[in-house]
């Protein structure tokens, strides 16, 4: 007999329902029984009983034959895009941090050692609970430093404890219950999770109320993020993982309607040299059209490392769905004193006059073509599935798109891919390797993740490993890793129906609670740490006059994805010390935060030097209090008798220390020289060009957020120096900056690496222009300096540890299977698909090899090592460091050539393969290298 799903997407205008025979599928109708669509009621309840039970009555089913309800909402992410005060709530953020993390305050993103930083304290703690009910405020988000590497969650849960006792009626979200490691993006998906927590709660109750009155017994699930499923409860109390759940379910039916699923999108097309087609599917519900490109497995592209929900940052592993505000019940906005018309964000659903039809049309069909333009990936011919409500809103043909397809059962597509969404086992679990090979025990833990999976339903020949997340915690002893790991399948289809178990009983009393009128947020969309996004990058001059260079918003956004691009994995977080530049910048440093060139600087001019010094996986976590650079270049000043400084130098260029010293150039108001001592980022002070080349760097000062300065007055070599440095920096916590000796101008001028900060400029800008073009970015990179393609691929594997001070490990990418490769040619360079590659990290990568999927020692080929630079960067360009790898990302991995400071017997001795204790010889790409044009000389002009 036939078996039913029921699935369900509650819009923010629209409620679709659709009823699935799962034993029918492979028909011509997919086993869409019926689908249903209303308007979403104002109480939830009723539009979903009404959908539901419009359902069965038209499939003529047997209710009891129901085997589950899952219901996807977009009523969550509705509210972050429409910026509706009336489901979010203002959020109180608690740091357990000590002096740390102050240089970038909570709200920056929006529109390991294990030793306690400060213990707890009680009366702070009860103290902060009163002042936040007093300003009216009831959601807080809870985070600690390293609060994902606190197993027993000792400080997180006592603190919330401690609120609690003195506040009950807080509502409290920790921040290891919601992400990984990552202070900002972790603590961003908090706030967010905090401040639609009470809408959470009060959804889950409509849904279940509905279940209630339909008298289904039935298992009722959400939909989250990846299209697996959750039970209700818990999305009540993390309704962030169901953010995306509305666009997720749209592209997961869409391609299931589409029969992608079945057959390979080459086969639409002939067998010809016509390029594949990329596929697109819009959704255009009754408020929000998302757009996503499928792979031609039929699964959504997934984004890159970082995820923006509502414009703010994350670290969510999710699809890469583009939203904007137009939607079948948007409202038209006429301005009579413009003649132009606006459509959305808000919807509501009313007559339009035909006077703005025409011109509504014409708004529709330009934001529509715009949003499919911003999504493609090449030139390739752009097929549309064209699914939802507010598809009907599609006239005509949209520029750019060479076919357009509605499946069958479009307008229900949402509700489809709810009814056929998978269920997921997850292990979180710290495990002791001591002896145990650490292969073997990530496979004991997928191995439970899978049986988890079969447990909860999903048949074990679907069931896949999609996340596999290892996090060392250095405070406990042999060896001991934290393992996540996460495992996903459809759902099985019994071979009995097993009885379900009686109603629950659900009290009317407690009803939906009737919204009132909406409270539009001012400027609530609107980013303010991306300033580019306006701007003509092709036509965008710097602002260089008498030979200085003026640095504005959109430099800092060019620079720091260039820094990035330069880090080899290393220097530090680049998105951290961009946000810290900006807030320097906008808070008086307009015409003081300048670069000049070294071609100007005065040979007996003094400059001083300095950057982060640590592991990036703690600086990523740990971030700095503000002040450690500039009381460390002050103290080797007052030193070596130095009562002024005339300018700063660059430590590294790469990663996020490229940027750091630029809020001390407004501090002390003196110019930045374009250059630095290594042309890249290598992880300790040896690696500096002065230091090889025989300048001495002490005396050298370390200081960290607690204002702990520690001073070596001299060192007998530049390698005594470095682990002088490093056993300090480890007592400091691995989170310190470093400044030493400053230099005259006449060492920059002989020994420095010129014009890297021109060249970071240039790579930002030809990454932030290939994205907007649809180009390749790796070609893009390749037009401002010569490199190689390595490979592109999947990353499968990562080993990360805190080793001698350093963040230690490899990562192994394997090649993109022939149903992950995008129709795309990513570059007109070709990489190897018969092999895998392994990468190994001090900090920073050191070497690239094809290997076998197990990276093993003996299988492996060196295609490139130090000094030549190698760089992994995710699907949009953007640089991923050492301490931001993790399972499943699709990345490309570059090569850059060395400058030749590098090249020379002094430098491979450092920075070559034996600086690092490599047995093996310098194997460079064939590639020579390209000196860096400055952006002062090619613009001051």
């Amino acid at each position: 007999m036939s078996l039913y799903r029921i699935g369900v997407d509650v819009g923010g205008t629209n409620t679709d329902a659709a009823i699935l025979d799962i034993r029918a599928v492979d028909g011509p109708g997919y086993g869409v029984l019926a689908s249903y669509k209303a308007s979403t009621t104002k109480d939830i309840t009723s539009g979903i009983e009404s959908a539901i039970r419009t359902v069965i009555q038209d499939s003529g089913i047997e209710q009891s034959r129901v085997l589950s309800v899952t219901i996807g909402t977009t009523h969550f992410i509705n509210a972050l895009i429409e910026a509706d005060a009336r489901r979010l709530d203002r959020v109180a953020v608690v740091r357990l941090c000590g002096p740390f993390t102050r240089q970038i305050p909570p709200f920056s993103d929006f529109p390991i050692d294990g030793r306690e930083i400060a213990p707890l304290n009680p009366q702070q703690i009860k103290e902060a609970a009163r002042e936040i009910v007093a300003s009216g405020i009831k959601s807080v988000a809870l985070v600690g430093v390293f609060s994902p590497l606190d197993q027993k969650g000792l400080h997180e849960e006592e603190c919330k404890r401690i609120l609690l006792q003195a506040a009950p009626e807080l509502n409290i979200v920790c921040s290891r219950d919601i992400g990984p490691i990552g202070l900002l993006e972790r603590e961003n998906a908090t706030i967010l999770n905090a401040a639609i927590l009470r809408t959470g709660r009060q959804v889950k109750k409509s849904f279940n109320r509905a279940m209630a009155r339909l008298k289904l017994a039935c298992p009722l699930y959400l939909s989250q993020n990846d299209g697996t499923l959750i039970d209700a409860d818990t999305a009540a109390e993390c309704p962030i993982k169901t953010f995306a759940s509305g666009p997720t379910n749209s592209m997961t039916g869409a391609a299931f309607l589409a029969g992608l699923d079945r057959k390979k999108r080459a086969d639409a097309i002939s067998e010809s040299d016509a390029a594949e087609p990329q596929v697109l599917v819009v959704d255009i519900g009754g408020t929000t059209t998302d757009v996503c490109m499928l792979l031609p497995s039929g699964f959504p592209r997934q984004a890159s490392g970082f995820v923006e929900i509502g414009g703010v940052r994350t670290a969510f592993s999710m699809p890469e769905v583009v939203s904007i505000g137009l939607g079948g019940g948007s409202k038209i906005h006429f301005d009579p004193r413009t003649n132009e018309v606006s459509v959305g964000p808000a919807s509501v659903v009313k007559d339009v006059p035909k006077s703005l039809v025409e011109k509504a049309c014409k708004k529709i069909k330009m934001m529509l073509e715009g949003i499919i333009e911003q999504m493609k990936v090449s030139e390739a011919p752009v097929h549309v599935l064209l699914v939802g409500g507010g598809a009907l809103l599609v006239t005509e043909n949209l520029k750019g798109v060479s076919k357009c397809i509605v499946p069958i059962h479009q307008g229900a597509a949402n509700a489809v891919g709810a009814a056929i969404a998978k269920v997921s086992g997850e292990i979180d679990t710290v495990e002791i390797l001591a002896d145990r090979s650490e292969k073997a025990v990530v496979d004991a833990a997928c191995a439970k993740a899978v049986d988890l999976a079969v447990q909860r339903g999903a048949a074990r020949e679907d069931v896949r490993i999609i996340e596999i997340n290892k996090m060392p915690l250095q405070y406990m002893p042999n060896n001991a890793v934290r393992i996540q790991i996460r495992a996903v399948g459809h759902l099985a289809i019994p071979d009995e129906l097993t009885p379900h178990p009686s109603l629950p009983v659900f009290s009317e009393q407690d009803g939906d609670e009737d919204e009132s009128p909406k409270v539009d947020i001012a400027n609530a969309l609107v980013p303010t740490c991306k300033p580019s996004l306006h701007v003509d990058l092709d036509v965008y001059r710097p602002d260089v006059k008498n030979g200085v260079w003026y640095l504005s918003e959109v430099d800092l956004e060019m620079i720091a994805t260039g820094c990035g691009v330069l880090g080899t994995g290393g220097g530090g977080p680049t998105h951290y010390e961009y946000l810290k530049a900006l807030d320097a910048l906008r808070n008086g440093g307009e015409k003081k935060m300048r670069v000049i060139s070294s071609k100007t600087v005065n040979g007996t001019d003094n400059f001083s030097f300095g950057s982060w010094y640590g592991s990036p996986s703690v600086i990523n976590e740990r971030i700095g209090g503000g002040n450690e650079l500039a009381i460390g270049i002050n103290a080797v000043n007052k030193i070596v008798g130095n009562n002024s400084i005339d300018g700063l130098y660059t430590d590294e260029i790469g990663g996020g220390n490229g940027m750091s010293i630029f809020p001390c150039s407004v501090y002390f108001d003196v110019p930045i020289v374009d250059g630095d001592s290594m042309g890249r980022a290598y992880p300790t002070m040896c690696h500096s060009t002065f230091g090889i080349y025989g300048y001495s760097l002490t005396p050298c000062v370390l200081v960290d957020a607690r204002g702990n300065t520690t001073v070596v007055l001299n060192a007998d070599s530049p390698t005594r120096l470095e682990e002088i440095l490093r056993t300090t920096a480890i007592e400091l916590g691995l989170a310190c900056t470093v400044s030493s000796r400053p230099m005259p101008g006449s060492l920059i001028k002989s020994q420095g690496v010129p014009n890297t900060v021109s060249l970071a400029w240039h790579l930002g800008r030809a990454v932030h222009s290939a994205r907007r073009k649809n180009f390749s970015y790796v070609d893009a990179i390749f037009n401002v300096c010569t490199g190689k393609l390595l490979f592109t691929g999947k990353i499968i594997d990562v080993c990360r540890s805190i080793g001698g001070g350093h963040t230690m490990g490899s990562v192994i990418i394997a090649p993109l299977g022939e149903e992950e490769r995008e129709s795309a040619n990513t570059s007109q360079q070709t990489v190897p698909n018969d092999s895998h590659v392994v990468i190994p990290f001090q900090n920073e990568y050191l070497y690239a090899a094809l290997c076998n999927s197990l990276g093993s020692e003996e299988s492996r080929r060196i295609i490139c090592t130090v000094p030549d630079l190698i760089s992994i960067l995710g699907q949009d360009g953007e640089a991923i460091g050492s301490q931001d790898l993790r399972y499943g990302l699709r990345v490309n991995v570059i090569a850059l050539p060395a400058h030749p400071l590098w090249t020379t017997e002094e430098g491979m001795k450092v920075g070559g393969p034996e600086g690092f204790g490599l047995k093996m010889p310098y194997v460079r790409i064939d590639s020579n290298f390209t000196a860096a044009r400055s952006a002062i000389e090619e613009f001051g002009v």
